[in-house]
């Protein structure tokens, strides 16, 4: 019994000593943690259920050259409410107040809200899914309905802020205003990223049930700073005109794609950019930025250069006599063609351009440089033919002027690339050559961006980059400017000539994928026109280039790319772009001063009885009838030819003379 009892007591003491033992080690661990590692497990604890969001700043705005907004950045926000944090007799009070504004903005009955905010509330839910994408008049307007009037803590309004991209114009110029997003950094808003993108700001949230984090504060802990705002060359008018114009032509011809830029002369400022290409249900939009990026053939665009090239050297001018024969040549075993049947016979090198003879500039060229010719692609490439632009702008196409030794380089390359085959340079390397002429020389560099501002800052101005100040002599200049003029004369640019305005450029009508078996049968071209105007004082240059146009419909540069030309130019003459400087002086004609003396003499003559108005000048007819007491109604333009009461019939104020005009 004893033993028992003594054996039941050791037991007693050895629990007892464990469970002493064991609070031992509970407190000795529960001191370490508070205070040894308490900062650790607190930093943990916060990690776990506070986070800093990042609150991202809104981008600069993208605006035009005449302030109209390209691209801005346009706040949204997502609307939630923790049901449960609002007091017993407000929720009861308000609820249907709030439903029935929330029915209002947002659709859905009254009873449907009050009924998903009182389930809400009943589950414990701290997050209920109101709206989202909400504007800003919006979020301002919701924000005061009863409950969500109360802030966070009392209302339960939680407010989530994001920022998305617009165009204001949707999807004129959209790969040249460009993007920074998922996509890539393309464009303007890809190359000046740096300016416009801002520094983002933070706001603390802490996590509540199911993964849902909520904002701590009703204020942000750093506010978001704006990024700068950036000032484009872009011309919303012209803008405008070039795209509907690029597509308008597209759609006739059912082209693969398209392109046309507008560029100052004298500041190589963009003022349009359009780059249209197809989608599989034919429809026509910003695909790819190709003025940009697409090295191609310029085929006959090119032969401008290569006659700056040739004239430089002094073994060409413009009055050089060259054969083309009946139209075919055959040169290092293969022929080469003109576009008109039976040939142009022989003709000067600057009708050669005019007519756009492909033999005319083989023959001269191969004849001058085909011993020597590194002589002529050393010109080309003294020209900056073979540089890139230097863009902002991502992706610029590389040119490519092949030279003895090189892979392209065979026989029949010097030739070829007199009229604008193997080589290779983009609409606007193209473009900013031929500005150089109509600048007398000075080669510019496109100008996309003219300044940075923060709202009425200037934070930086950008000038004009001259490339080069004479890329030729300006007896050159002079002589390839009067050529390019005589191509819409009295060359292949012919059917655009308008006796209203002046223009000056070269057609373009280039074979595209020619190496394939099936050309023969499934032709592609790529026609183009580019040039400048006025022809005199040039105040822009432009490039249209179409790929692939059907050729039932046509394919030759003027036909294709040259009404797009015409249109631009016209376009921009009759809304003012472009100031005429008028003479004020009257010219001392013999006609013109007898006319008006006829006029004057009877305008200040008394009359009771109709005038005879016959061989005067409608407008001197008009306003004398006018003048005393008739409606004048007139056919035709010109001269007074009959009137439809005679001359000595009573005059009687208000009656209807109808002219007839010659």
């Amino acid at each position: 019994m004893a033993a028992t009892k003594k054996s039941i007591l050791n037991k007693l003491y050895f629990v007892f000593v464990f469970i002493a033992l064991f609070l031992v080690a509970i407190v000795v661990r529960l001191t370490n943690i508070q205070f040894a590692d308490g900062e650790k497990y607190r930093n943990l604890s916060e990690h776990l259920t506070l986070r800093n969001d990042t609150i991202f700043a809104n981008r600069g705005n993208v605006f035009s050259a005449d302030g109209s907004l390209l691209a801005t950045s346009m706040s949204q926000y997502e609307i939630r409410m923790d049901a449960f944090t609002v007091d017993s007799k407000v929720f009861e009070k308000e609820i249907r107040n709030l439903a029935t504004e929330l029915s209002k903005m947002l659709g859905n009955s009254p009873s449907r809200w009050e009924q998903s905010i009182r389930k809400a509330r009943n589950n414990r839910n701290r997050y209920l899914f109101i709206t989202r994408k909400l504007g800003y008049n919006d979020y301002i307007k919701i924000k005061s309905f009863p409950i969500f009037n109360l802030g966070m803590y009392k209302g339960g309004f939680i407010a989530e802020q994001s920022t998305v991209r617009a165009h204001p114009l949707g999807k004129v110029a959209e790969r040249t205003i460009g993007y920074d997003d998922y996509r890539g950094a393309p464009g303007i808003e890809g190359a000046y990223r740096k300016y416009l993108k801002g520094k983002h700001g933070w706001r603390m949230k802490q996590k509540i049930a199911q993964g849902q984090w909520k904002p701590i504060n009703d204020n942000n802990e750093r506010e978001p700073v704006d990024g700068k705002d950036i000032v484009t060359t872009i011309d919303v008018n012209i803008q405008d005109v070039a795209h509907h114009s690029l597509l308008k032509q597209l759609e006739f011809y059912n082209a693969e794609h398209g392109c046309v830029v507008v560029m100052e002369t004298k500041t190589g400022e963009i003022k349009a950019i359009s780059n249209l290409g197809r989608n599989s249900e034919g429809k026509y939009y910003e695909k790819r930025n190709y003025a940009v990026y697409e090295s191609q053939e310029p085929g006959s665009a090119f032969k401008v250069m290569s006659m700056v090239a040739a004239l430089e050297t002094g073994l060409i001018d413009t009055s050089t006599v060259v054969d083309t024969g009946k139209g075919k040549y055959r040169m290092y075993g293969r022929y080469i063609n003109d576009s008109k049947r039976g040939g142009f016979g022989e003709i000067t090198f600057a009708r050669a351009l005019e007519v756009s003879s492909n033999i005319g500039f083989a023959r001269l060229i191969e004849e001058n440089f085909g011993k020597n010719p590194e002589k002529f692609i050393n010109i080309l490439k003294g020209m900056h033919l073979n540089d890139k632009l230097g863009l902002a702008i991502k992706g610029e196409g590389e040119p490519e002027i092949p030279a003895p030794g090189d892979k392209k380089w065979s026989k029949n390359a010097l030739p070829s690339i007199s009229y604008g085959y193997n080589l290779a340079l983009t609409p606007l390397q193209t473009l900013t050559f031929y500005n150089a002429i109509a600048n007398n020389g000075e080669m510019l560099k496109p100008k996309f961006v003219k300044e940075i501002r923060t709202w009425d800052k200037h934070v930086e101005y950008f000038e004009k980059e001259v490339i080069d100040p004479e890329i030729c002599s300006k007896e050159t200049v002079k002589k390839v400017q009067e050529v390019l003029k005589n191509v819409v004369v009295r060359g292949t640019g012919q059917k655009l000539y308008d006796e209203n305005f002046s223009m000056a450029g070269k057609t373009g009508t280039a074979r595209k994928e020619y190496w394939l078996d099936d050309w023969a049968s499934n032709r592609k071209y790529i026609s183009s026109f580019t040039g400048y105007f006025p022809a005199e004082n040039p105040m822009y240059s432009c490039i249209v280039v179409i790929h692939k146009p059907d050729i039932k419909a046509g394919f030759y540069g003027v036909d294709v790319s040259g009404p797009v030309f015409k249109d631009i130019a016209q376009k921009i003459y009759t809304s003012n772009h472009i100031i005429n400087t008028i003479d004020n002086n009257t010219p001392n004609f013999a006609s013109i001063k007898n006319s008006f003396d006829v006029y004057y003499t009877k305008s200040n003559k008394e009359f009771i009885s109709i005038p005879n108005v016959k061989g005067m000048a409608a407008m001197d007819a008009i306003s004398l009838l006018e003048n005393i007491g008739l409606k004048v109604n007139f056919n035709g333009e010109g001269k007074v030819q009959d009137q439809s009461i005679n001359a000595g019939v009573k005059l009687i104020k208000g009656t209807t003379i109808v002219l007839n005009l010659i």
